[in-house]
């Protein structure tokens, strides 16, 4: 499902990691700890198609181009990018949806009592007032969007690093549900958050090391 062969990535003349390997098998959940700056977000970013190995093979799900690579993950991120639109678009995306699908995916995202609290419910339209929204609100929204968008493959980077404890609970039970039978490559600083997975590598120095 994924295969990284001698991975190498520079970025502004800095090499952050250099003849990376590491085979991922499909429905296996593997994560990845380091400290910050260790280059574990930038690894996910390249796995995302987001980045361009500087050198080495990538294979996700059967492709090595990044724009074919894109469309076959599910990505994320600590800090998720709202687009000025409805909370609809914000999730669908343009994917084709039906109600009914929708309902169970704003569910299953722990997100449906606070949408259907507003005024104008999902139709509400966020622009300015993405900045209103709280961390836990946002995640969801991304959660949502990742739940739609429904690949094999979930890519999740500090998903709960802006969150409190009880947020944070609440969005690592919804991931851990969606995630069910995906493949899934978690970073993040805390090891606590990995338990049940079936890997856990610590980067450091631009290496991958089994703990």
């Amino acid at each position: 499902m994924i295969e990284l062969k001698n991975l190498s990535f520079t970025y502004e003349n800095k090499e952050v990691f250099k003849n990376l390997s590491l085979k991922v098998k499909k429905g296996e959940k593997v994560g990845i700890i380091g400290e910050s700056g260790c280059g574990k977000s930038t690894l996910l970013r390249l796995m995302a198609g987001l980045y361009e190995p500087s050198s080495g093979e990538m294979i996700i799900d059967g492709e090595n181009i990044p724009e074919k690579i894109i469309r076959k993950v599910s990505v994320i991120m600590q800090s998720p990018m709202l687009l000025p639109m409805s909370i609809r678009e914000n999730i669908t995306m343009g994917h084709e949806v039906s109600e009914d699908k929708l309902k169970k995916i704003l569910e299953d995202a722990n997100i449906k009592k606070w949408i259907d609290s507003l005024p104008e419910g999902i139709e509400t339209y966020l622009g300015d007032r993405a900045d209103e929204l709280s961390g836990g609100q946002a995640q969801r929204i991304a959660i949502a969007r990742a739940m739609c968008k429904d690949t094999e493959i979930l890519l999740l980077d500090e998903p709960t690093s802006a969150l409190d404890g009880e947020n944070a609970a609440s969005v690592l039970e919804a991931l851990d549900r969606f995630s069910i039978g995906k493949t899934v490559i978690h970073v993040t600083h805390r090891k606590e958050h990995l338990n049940g997975y079936d890997r856990i590598f610590n980067m450091k120095d631009g290496c991958l090391f089994l703990q």
